[in-house]
């Protein structure tokens, strides 16, 4: 998307904001400075580190899902640029953005043939490479809170799990990100499911296109950088994209005038924690003194937590210009949430018998999900399924 505004001279106002934005980027690299040292500072400090970075001097070429100028890419890059100092000199990640190497789907494999040296994707895209990468990011009714992931990571195994999925694609993952949910912009309003019906709506494929689909919507699947112009042209009418804030950035207010989200109690349905990860190319990650190898872990950690912080306090600017700019948020029924569950939980279990990678990692989901303190599923609802692989 070309932006056509009138270029004009710098204002006072406006050099003011660029001062902002300095001092905005400087507080952010302290804050990862000072959540590094939390565990870590030893690490930094020590000797060995200057050593290894004389004899190493590890470059990263790492590109993102997310496209240049929207708060994503900003978070990402400030990140990027402050790992050298973070680790003495001995790690470098030169970040790219969405496209700049690889397209949207083919990261991975430009990971693993060394093409790319590490990435920030959104998981979402796993499934074209392994079934078990439907289960790296939120599904439809699925987890719903970031801290429900991090039970699932973290209590019930889940993260050893993609740790070893990451390994058979030939890389390490270094950590997951919180991101945000994700909201459908249409062109046309859709107060209800039976409004889905013949709707051409772009999905990131996998099971959240097979979940729409089974309620009746055309599903397409598109990069994120042709969502918009897909809009626009009207080739399609409604999209599944990021959070309020990037895709207010992104212009998508022009070519949509609603946004259809779930009921109060659930408002995304379909995808709602978008995690992103940061992962490396094996032969890099082996490269890394051990010391670094853990401190990498921690400062993505570190990442994850400033991440999801500065894209909500993004999204709580942005709703109110949506409203300004006479967008509509439409909240679907708790009718509409009941059908859509009845729709997903069948495909859980299909997706999660694609292969025994898969429904491993589903496993530590369903343990999750019946958890007393997320009670998301109960032993009836599921009664009728079971995994095979």
């Amino acid at each position: 998307m070309q932006d056509k505004t009138p270029k004009t001279p710098a204002t006072d106002a406006q050099a003011t904001d660029d001062l902002s934005a300095t001092v905005s980027q400087s507080t952010t690299r302290r804050r990862f400075l000072k959540g590094a040292a939390v565990g870590s500072a030893a690490a930094v400090a020590a000797p060995w580190v200057g050593n290894v970075q004389a004899q190493q001097g590890i470059q990263i070429r790492m590109q993102s899902s997310w496209q240049p100028g929207t708060t994503g890419y900003k978070t990402f890059e400030t990140w990027a640029n402050s790992v050298q100092e973070l680790t003495a000199g001995e790690v470098t990640i030169k970040p790219f953005p969405a496209g700049a190497v690889a397209g949207a789907f083919e990261v991975a494999d430009a990971v693993r043939n060394g093409v790319l040296d590490g990435q920030n994707w959104f998981t979402v895209y796993w499934p074209g490479k392994m079934p078990a990468g439907v289960f790296l990011t939120a599904y439809p009714m699925g987890l719903s809170m970031p801290h429900q992931w991090d039970i699932m990571f973290g209590a019930y195994g889940g993260f050893g799990i993609a740790k070893d999925l990451y390994h058979k694609q030939g890389q390490e993952l270094l950590g997951y990100v919180h991101h945000d949910l994700n909201l459908i912009h249409s062109k046309v309003p859709l107060r209800s499911f039976d409004d889905f019906k013949g709707i051409k709506l772009r999905m990131p494929g996998g099971i959240v296109a097979e979940t729409f689909a089974s309620i009746g919507a055309r599903t397409t699947l598109l990069p994120g950088s042709e969502v918009y112009p897909a809009l626009e042209k009207g080739t399609i009418d409604a999209a599944d994209y990021t959070g309020a804030a990037v895709n207010y950035e992104l212009g998508f207010w022009q070519v949509a005038k609603y946004i259809i989200m779930g009921p109060p109690s659930t408002p995304c349905l379909h995808q709602a924690v978008d995690l992103m990860d940061i992962a490396v190319n094996r032969r890099v990650y082996e490269r890394m003194s051990p010391q670094t190898q853990d401190l990498m872990h921690e400062l993505v950690s570190a990442y994850s937590r400033d991440h999801y912080a500065a894209i909500q306090k993004a999204n709580a600017e942005a709703w109110p210009k949506y409203r300004e700019k006479g967008v509509e948020i439409i909240h679907l029924s708790e009718d509409d949430a009941d059908r859509f569950r009845k729709a997903a939980i069948p495909l859980w279990f299909k997706w999660a018998n694609k292969d025994p990678d898969a429904a491993k990692l589903f496993r530590a989901h369903l343990q999750t999900m019946q958890d007393p303190a997320v009670a998301l599923v109960t032993p009836e609802d599921i009664k009728d399924y079971s995994l095979d692989a």
